[in-house]
């Protein structure tokens, strides 16, 4: 799959999440679809580039816990990425707790999954 197919579903993800969760929202840029571009762009880079090294360091811990600590990992990097998402590019992408996170990584991941079964490999 493409980086540009990629950075498009991680945009829908990202905005069903903004849509769905109340305690995420997106602000500064020009538009809110802007600031959902950039935070898609730096989601899509940290879950290409961190995610599989955690993942990796996180395996016992997931094995333990049939695979449920990946939830916790993907909070993790969607915290990650707000923080860099807002120091870079002072787009504002803001987290009210953990609960909020979790909950928007699920929305993301579930909604990622839909998308990039309707895309496909092509």
């Amino acid at each position: 799959m493409s980086f540009f197919v990629r950075w498009l579903v991680t945009a829908i993800a990202v905005a069903a999440a903004v849509w769905l969760v109340p305690g995420i929202q997106i602000f500064g840029g020009d538009s809110a679809w802007v600031g959902i571009a950039l935070f898609a762009l730096i989601l899509s880079l940290v879950n290409m580039s961190i995610k599989p090294i955690l993942q990796l360091l996180s395996l016992p811990i997931s094995v333990l816990t049939l695979g449920i600590f990946y939830l916790v990992v993907n909070t993790l990097l969607l915290y990650l990425a707000a923080w860099l998402a807002n120091g870079l590019f002072g787009v504002g992408f803001w987290i009210a707790g953990f609960g909020s996170a979790f909950v928007a990584s699920i929305v993301i991941s579930i909604v990622s999954a839909i998308v990039n079964s309707i895309v496909g490999d092509k």
